[in-house]
């Protein structure tokens, strides 16, 4: 009698062949790592306890704990496809996901700051130092060109061309975008360049911006940093490097920028994901005007 295959060898060999023949990034893979682990630890040992009911009771009570709607559909989508593997593998007769609908959700609106408490983020890195000239000039950049906060600590030395004012990004899918960099980051980064990277670069530094190290800024400590001038301009908003991001999506909407234009900047693969920039200016147009209007 041939013995059955447990469910987390199932799980391996599954993530496995992602890494072999989907060619998924890292954070990618880690992400599908961590959803199936977690339905793992739930106690099913082999693929039959996959039931449509198993399955929609663990997502119920991920959201009774507070879970996103967003966070709850991805791990579904990372369940299913780890399901249909199952059925192709002959372990399941059939998909137990297949019944199951997405958690409902209405989309959040990006959040964005205005144009002075950003002003005011802006100047608030002192320029006594090498550390607050580095900083200024990364949040000048991010500012100014949109990057993720990936993209803004890996943004390597050599992308920045100087000559043309823009950025050569490795975006999401390592698709490859180029950004106009504007003339207040541009002088931020040359002023960075000749005051400050030169005392802590070394041979094997890569990218544009480095620590005291030598190395690359982490997003952990580039989001530190960020909440740190946050205090320091007395910004009252939330602010993280995803909020600058936003608000530079949102401001050049709100100056006319063409959408298009935008998306291309912000290195979206889909237009509708830009489009919700659009909702965040009408809004704002929409408060406007009812504050100000005499019939508002």
């Amino acid at each position: 009698m041939t013995a059955v295959p447990p469910l987390d060898a199932h799980a391996d060999n599954y993530l496995l062949e992602l890494a072999t023949t989907r060619g998924l990034s890292k954070h990618t893979l880690d992400a599908y790592a961590r959803d199936i682990g977690v339905l793992l630890l739930k106690g099913p040992t082999a693929a039959l306890d996959l039931t449509t009911e198993f399955l929609a009771t663990v997502l119920a009570a991920e959201l009774d704990r507070g879970m996103s709607t967003r966070s709850t559909s991805r791990r579904l989508s990372a369940w299913r496809g780890f399901c249909r593997y199952l059925v192709r593998e002959r372990a399941l007769t059939e998909d137990p996901t297949s019944l199951l609908d997405r958690p409902s959700s209405r989309r959040k609106l990006p959040k964005a700051i205005g144009v002075d408490p950003m002003l005011r983020l802006l100047e608030a890195p002192s320029e006594t130092d090498t550390r607050g000239i580095r900083d200024r000039a990364m949040l000048q950049l991010m500012y100014a060109s949109g990057l993720r906060v990936s993209e803004l600590c890996t943004l390597r030395f050599a992308d920045f061309d100087r000559q043309r004012g823009i950025v050569r990004v490795q975006g999401k899918g390592d698709k490859t975008r180029l950004v106009p960099v504007g003339e207040e980051a541009l002088a931020a980064i040359d002023r960075y360049l000749v005051e400050a990277r030169g005392k802590h670069a070394t041979g094997k530094s890569k990218t544009l911006f480095v620590s005291p190290r030598g190395s690359a800024l982490t997003r952990q400590g580039f989001w530190k940093n960020v909440k740190k001038y946050a205090r320091v301009a007395g910004v009252i908003e939330f602010v993280s490097p995803h909020v600058l991001r936003h608000s530079f999506a949102t401001h050049l909407l709100e100056g006319g920028a063409d959408l298009r234009a935008v998306q291309t900047m912000l290195g979206h693969a889909d237009l509708a994901t830009t489009e919700i920039y659009t909702k965040v200016t009408d809004d704002r147009v929409s408060r406007a005007h009812a504050k100000h209007h005499p019939r508002g």
